[in-house]
């Protein structure tokens, strides 16, 4: 059901402070918090006496104290006191996972820890650059399995009748997808030629009457995904042709986290090439976009829902190529790794 070796984001970092914080993630439950000089731990969210989540007790310095009998945990997740025993019990410890912070995030690795690589996280190449803008983003639960919103996020065609007054509008209806499966994921793309601006993005383009857009959605194993968007002036836009002086960009990242196979942990943040430093901007690309995303919660949840509870088979149309290409190489990369060796608990941790 789900990749282990594979980098999740358990929280954004700022949530994560010196105190003991309760997730689940691939229906894993775990405790998170930082030591006293900031560095973020993860632990399993479990007392091995009676199995009481860690995250019920307290932090003593470093180290997790049990909240039923005082069993005392530190960061990597080795028992260090035991009350009322005359030695430390040789299975008194608990798995600690690896972590990584990068673009404001807190990635955990839930699979074999010695193959846990920060490298590996997704390079944002223009994060950083002084020219683009960011909004911050948000975060959601949504109550649909994740495949369910990667299924979205490969899927341009949705925007004309989930979006209609923020990201899509008719020309989103019927221009044919290119679908292209590579060795991290899979895109799903199209150029739609002079067509009119979408309602979301008219406010902010710089140039007047209609466009060239392209869509540019990409999922990358187990649930990362990169939807770019590309407006500029009609007639000049096209993958072999230069980018316009006042094209507009804007890459949206978005991070799936399964809780477990009914509920979905949703991340995000935007990059733009305009105006970097314009707060309003910011803003109103945050609520905007959260709003399109509330959109797509409702849908997703009652897909969810009706495919849980279906009484006649669903079918699939041409559009759904993306999603079940995605789906099929992710189940055989899962496939491959539940055949492996199984994973072992190490102590240790991948660099910061």
């Amino acid at each position: 059901m789900f990749l282990r070796n594979a980098w999740y984001v358990a929280a954004w970092d700022a949530e994560v402070t010196h105190a003991l914080m309760s997730v689940t993630i691939l229906g894993e439950p775990v405790v998170l918090y930082r030591r006293e000089d900031g560095t973020p731990v993860a632990l399993e969210d479990a007392c091995p006496h009676r199995k009481l989540p860690l995250s019920m007790g307290r932090l003593i310095g470093d180290h997790v104290e049990c909240g039923y009998h005082g069993l005392t945990f530190d960061c990597e997740g080795a028992c260090v006191r035991a009350p009322g025993s005359p030695r430390i019990p040789p299975a008194a410890k608990v798995r600690s996972y690896p972590l990584a912070e990068r673009y404001g995030l807190l990635w955990i690795w839930m699979g074999n820890a010695e193959d846990a690589d920060a490298s590996t996280i997704v390079q944002i190449d223009e994060w950083g650059d002084p020219a683009w803008g960011v909004n911050r983003g948000d975060a959601m639960t949504v109550a649909c399995h994740y495949l369910y919103v990667t299924d979205n996020l490969l899927d341009p065609s949705h925007v004309a009748w989930v979006h209609p007054s923020s990201f899509g509008n008719a020309a989103c209806e019927a221009e044919p997808l290119k679908t292209e499966v590579a060795a991290d994921g899979v895109t799903v793309s199209r150029w739609m030629h002079d067509v009119d601006v979408a309602p979301f993005y008219a406010q902010f383009v710089r140039f007047e009457g209609r466009c060239d857009r392209k869509q540019h959605y990409e999922v990358r194993f187990p649930s990362h995904a990169i939807i770019k968007a590309i407006f500029t002036p009609a007639g000049t836009g096209g993958d072999d042709a230069p980018l316009h002086p006042d094209v507009f960009l804007m890459n949206s990242y978005n991070f799936m986290t399964p809780v477990d196979d009914s509920n979905t942990r949703y991340y995000w943040f935007q990059t733009r090439n305009f105006a970097p430093d314009d707060e309003q901007v910011s803003r109103q690309f945050d609520a905007d976009v959260r709003h399109a995303f509330e959109e797509d919660r409702v849908v997703l949840t009652a897909v969810h829902a009706g495919m849980k509870n279906a009484r006649t088979p669903n079918i699939d149309l041409a559009i759904d190529a993306g999603p079940l290409r995605f789906r099929r190489a992710l189940a055989q990369m899962i496939e491959r790794e539940q055949q492996a060796p199984v994973y072992v608990v190490s102590r240790q941790r991948a660099g910061h």
